[in-house]
């Protein structure tokens, strides 16, 4: 596929990931300002609607990086890429409850694992579940200072054009992720790359070791 008829193509995440990804951001700056910014993205069709809670992917790209830019119009980028961040930090709350058992995360053999292999096998097993389940395309590497996930298809920034890497839910994930299964630990997650500013890939860098 060209990069041309890529971008016209139509791919889609599950519904119960475009669902967890909506009440997220509702949950963030409420339900009419949700409403609005639905409507102002011209996504009249899940105004008042919520995907099904179920693994169709049905749920566009297109829609989700609608939403960003959306955000960033209507609040400014600082305050929308802001939104965006507790936006990705509230949606792993719902995907711990609904992919919890899935990712392997909840039981005791993993918790009983050091701390880095913890985040390790987290991130290795998040990259296996999108590349099985959604139309994304992610790899997953790593040295000694830092992991490297990177998303070669990307819902977020579907179609955009920016001066910075956008990505920022997905940073807020990777940040809520960590908090949590370091019991209370800060790490720096940046993204180094983003397919919205020419890059190949949006990457993400994420230090091995917390904040001291």
């Amino acid at each position: 596929m060209t990069d041309q008829s890529e971008n016209q193509a139509i791919f889609h995440i599950p519904n119960k990931i475009g669902r967890i990804l909506l009440l997220s951001y509702e949950e963030v700056i409420g339900q009419a300002a949700i409403i609005a910014v639905k409507k102002m993205a011209g996504l009249y069709h899940w105004v008042g609607v919520l995907p099904p809670n179920n693994m169709a992917r049905e749920f566009r790209f297109n829609d989700l990086s609608s939403i960003h830019d959306t955000l960033e119009k209507m609040y400014g980028p600082h305050a929308g890429r802001g939104i965006a961040i507790k936006a990705g930090r509230v949606s792993f709350k719902y995907a711990l409850r609904e992919f919890g058992p899935v990712l392997g995360i909840s039981n005791l053999t993993y918790r009983l694992l050091p701390l880095s292999k913890k985040i390790e096998k987290g991130l290795r097993t998040l990259t296996d579940i999108l590349n099985r389940y959604t139309n994304q395309n992610v790899s997953f590497r790593t040295d000694s200072e830092h992991y490297y996930w990177e998303l070669h298809r990307c819902p977020l920034c579907w179609n955009r054009k920016t001066d910075s890497p956008c990505c920022y839910l997905a940073v807020g994930l990777f940040q809520e992720f960590l908090f949590w299964v370091s019991g209370g630990k800060h790490f720096i997650v940046e993204e180094t790359a983003c397919i919205a500013t020419g890059g190949d890939s949006c990457t993400f860098q994420i230090a091995r070791r917390p904040l001291e």
